[in-house]
């Protein structure tokens, strides 16, 4: 008896989670310090990617964010138009995109944008098209 209890109060917990734990269907999970991200589909890790952050003189803010818009041409209005296909923004102007200088990726170099192989970055923004803006959290972590 204390069994079906204990697993009525488990269901119950679960079915009334806020809805923030229920939508994190996609998390992207940046590592300043190795330079990489990690991406979960429902728990599961799918892919580990080289990115480029911030290079030294930026900032590329560490925190937790839902996906706000995605552009997928996007160019920057902040430096010279420069290319920013598959963007995912996630707080303010920072975003996660694509970029011409994969040479560049595995060691900081963006003005604090997330840099993806665009490769990589359309698998990304695909997810993010199919599961929706509000099932998408951005993690960035200093280590």
């Amino acid at each position: 008896m204390k069994f079906l209890a204990f697993c009525a109060a488990l269901a119950a917990t679960v079915l009334f989670l806020p809805a923030s734990a229920q939508a994190d269907r996609i998390v992207a999970r940046v590592s300043i310090a190795t330079q990489t991200m990690h991406v979960y589909r429902d728990g599961q890790l799918l892919y580990e990617w080289p990115v480029s952050t911030a290079r030294q003189g930026r900032i590329t803010p560490t925190g937790e964010w839902n996906a706000q818009w995605l552009s997928r041409h996007h160019r920057s209005s902040r430096y010279n138009n420069a290319p920013m296909p598959y963007s995912i923004f996630y707080s303010g102007h920072y975003a996660i995109h694509g970029t011409d200088q994969i040479s560049r990726l595995g060691r900081p170099a963006s003005a604090g944008c997330v840099r993806l192989h665009p490769d990589n970055a359309r698998v990304l923004f695909s997810m993010v098209q199919d599961e929706g803006l509000a099932n998408m959290r951005v993690v960035v972590v200093a280590n």
